[in-house]
């Protein structure tokens, strides 16, 4: 079964899963409160960025794929004096 990376790394079940379980192995060392105060902050803020990262790359792609469709009409018709309508290039 394969993975899907995005998926997990964007959820934010796994991020309080991986901080959960840092604090813990943090606590089982004895470390201080505030200590462990900070690394948890600094990993839930490190999942709020790969996920922001992640959904932004998905936006960008799909936008794209999107994009390559306009991007072909136009390229027929840089050049040319149109008359159609929008509905007549779509058609094409």
């Amino acid at each position: 079964m394969k993975i899907n990376w995005t998926q997990k790394l964007t959820s934010r079940k796994f991020w309080m899963a991986v901080a959960a379980f840092v604090v813990g192995v943090l606590a089982l060392f004895g470390t201080d409160a505030n200590t462990t105060q900070q690394i948890s902050g600094v990993i839930m803020s490190l999942g709020a960025v790969v996920a922001y990262i992640a959904g932004e790359g998905l936006v960008d792609a799909s936008a794209a794929s999107t994009n390559s469709t306009a991007t072909k009409y136009t390229g027929q018709i840089v050049g040319t004096v149109n008359t159609a309508t929008p509905d007549d290039v779509i058609a094409e």
